[in-house]
């Protein structure tokens, strides 16, 4: 019998009818269905999900373990400092409550007036006196806020600033001539002054951006070195005629004018002054820069790989420059307050402090953003100021805070290490932000 449809090389075969064909499907769906699955895992909590990721490896949480390791080492630091203390350790296996109970007691004596004098004293009497911590943080922080965005701002586009000391520095100096220099009504001779530090600091910022920019420079180098200029800069222009204060043998220089200097903002018996709001205002704008400005996408382009950037028609040169040139004005503007502000009302060869250097932490420990410098600012601030109460009252040096600050620093900078400490996993962020999604 012949087969109408033969196939070549092969036997023949009848073609399929559309019933087996419906048949072969139900069978695959059969088995389909009664195939076992695998039971679905129960969908943990939103309070488990959450505190999964609190103990997770997020910046959040190693920023606050890594203050609380330094507290910690701090508190071993002035057990040890303390003779008293020590002497119970000498008969620990005898009467080991004795060492437990006075290490307690100066430990916790020395943070509750860390605390009291940072932020709040519930003992003080009256309502300015209950203030006067927190002015106190605000007035350390200001300065701090400006170099720790110069240092930022510059590190996002590639370039570590170490010359905000400087830059401070020659701001001061203008800002304080301007300031009893120029007779001027009084909030034109603010913003005068102000404008004077600014461009300080721009000045000193430009010249180590187009060093970069044209001949390759290295910044850190150019930086450091234009620091010691600045300061001795400071101390030759404090001791000439016309800037020092008359009838002075000692290197001061005229007192800023009072229509120059930054309102305070509760009233005369408080630090507290206008440049903390200028802070934040600084803060917003290098926050806007980054994020929604051309200039800042550029500027974070050229940080991230400046040949890609340079292939994408990028001008290399004009972003060095400009980054540097901010960075200025924010360190300038920084270094205006310490003699427009209450810090000083007079130059003096110590009076910009090391707001410059300190800064680099600060923008180190905020992580090079914007907001994150202003938070580690003020816990800078709170430092110092706290620091000061609690050597005063605990005999604690004041040196402690910096060894503080710089433990915070090392452990920030090292998350590696407090990952591995705390044993913390990675964070599960995207599970969380799902599951509040759907509305848990």
């Amino acid at each position: 019998m012949t087969n109408s449809h033969p196939v070549s090389g092969s036997p023949d075969k009848e073609p399929a009818t559309e019933p087996a064909l419906a048949e072969a499907a139900g069978a695959d769906r059969a088995t389909t269905m009664t195939a076992p699955r695998r039971p679905e895992e129960p969908r943990p909590s939103l309070g488990r999900l959450f505190l999964d990721n609190l103990w997770a490896a997020n910046t959040v949480t190693v920023t606050v373990l890594s203050l609380l390791l330094a507290m910690l080492i701090g508190a071993i630091l002035i057990i040890v400092s303390d003779p008293e203390v020590l002497a119970t350790y000498g008969y620990l296996t005898a009467r080991p409550a004795d060492a437990v109970t006075s290490s307690w007691a100066v430990v916790s004596e020395a943070y509750a007036n860390l605390f009291k004098g940072a932020v709040f004293d519930p003992e003080a009497s009256g309502f300015t006196a209950a203030l006067s911590p927190i002015s106190e943080t605000l007035t350390y922080t200001a300065p701090l806020v400006f170099t720790g965005l110069s240092v930022a701002l510059a590190f996002r586009g590639g370039l570590f600033n170490i010359g905000a000391q400087g830059q401070a520095t020659i701001g001061v100096i203008l800002a304080a001539v301007a300031g009893f220099a120029l007779p001027l009504p009084p909030v034109v001779h603010l913003l005068v002054a102000l404008l004077a530090g600014a461009v300080g600091g721009a000045v000193w910022g430009f010249v180590p951006g187009i060093l970069k920019a044209r001949a390759g420079a290295h910044e850190v180098i150019n930086t450091i070195m234009l620091n010691y200029v600045a300061v001795y800069f400071l101390s030759w222009i404090i001791v000439q005629s016309g800037v020092q204060s008359p009838g002075r043998a000692d290197a001061i220089s005229k007192p800023v004018d009072p229509s120059a200097q930054l309102p305070r903002l509760l009233g005369d018996n408080l630090r507290v002054h206008a440049g903390i709001l200028l802070a934040v205002l600084a803060t917003w704008f290098v926050a806007w820069l980054l994020n929604r400005s051309t200039l800042g996408f550029e500027l974070r382009a050229v940080g991230a790989n400046p040949d890609a950037a340079r292939t994408a028609g990028i001008s290399i040169t004009k972003t060095y420059v400009l980054v540097m040139v901010i960075a200025g004005v924010l360190a300038g503007l920084g270094g205006s307050q310490m003699v427009l502000g209450t810090t000083a009302t007079a130059l003096t060869p110590l009076v910009v402090a090391q707001i410059g250097f300190d800064g680099i932490l600060v923008a180190l420990l905020g992580r090079v953003k914007p907001w994150g410098v202003l938070l580690a600012a003020l816990l800078f601030g709170a430092l110092q100021a706290g620091g000061n109460r609690m050597q005063s009252y605990s005999g604690i040096s004041l040196e402690l805070v910096t060894v503080l600050q710089a433990l915070i620093v090392i452990f920030i900078a090292a998350p590696a290490l407090v990952k591995a400490i705390f044993q913390l996993r990675a964070a599960r962020a995207a599970r969380l932000q799902t599951s509040l999604a759907k509305g848990w």
